[in-house]
């Protein structure tokens, strides 16, 4: 998927978030952060989207869709200079999936979150060997700040597979 494609899909993205009436506030975080394959370190950024949450059902559970514009730097690792896969492009992603939240507002465990997401992606890597990959989310967030452990990897069903694994740090704001 080109860096052209990728802009198409966060500008149409970007259209629907601004379709989403006044009164349902939409959550914008703002993160960066350090991305590892192996031991190999590299920067990483994302600006999240995360809508207004849904109950499920008559649970204490709730979801949000969550839409993601992701970027990982590069790598210079020599020894992968001659595989079908190098280190050295940069990766821009684009994820679509839901946050889930437990507990109410007001409970001490309810800034806690997992979120979900099936990502497409511009570069085939080491680390990230298919245009299509899954992006599983720990993290904490609060009115304005939110914390994060991030794995991205296809699963195992293509190439090498090392996968991404990050934290991040954000800044968010309701829009």
């Amino acid at each position: 998927m080109s860096l052209r494609t990728l802009a198409r899909h966060a500008l149409a993205l970007g259209l629907i978030a601004a379709a989403v009436p006044a009164t349902a506030a939409t959550r914008i975080e703002i993160q960066g952060g350090r991305s590892y394959m192996d031991s190999y370190g590299s920067h990483a950024a994302f600006v999240e989207a995360v809508f207004p949450a849904q109950p499920i059902g008559g649970t204490r559970y709730s979801w949000s869709p969550d839409v993601s514009l992701g970027w990982i730097d590069g790598r210079d690792v020599h020894r992968y200079d001659y595989s079908s896969y190098t280190t050295r492009p940069s990766v821009a992603l684009l994820a679509a999936g839901v946050r889930v939240h437990h507990g109410d507002a007001g409970d001490w465990y309810q800034p806690l979150f997992a979120s979900f997401q099936v990502a497409a992606t511009n570069h085939a890597t080491q680390a990230l060997s298919s245009h299509y990959q899954f992006v599983s989310t720990l993290g904490w967030q609060a009115k304005h700040f939110t914390l994060a452990i991030r794995h991205v990897s296809n699963g195992g069903l293509s190439g090498p597979n090392r996968g991404e694994t990050m934290a991040v740090v954000g800044v968010a704001f309701d829009i």
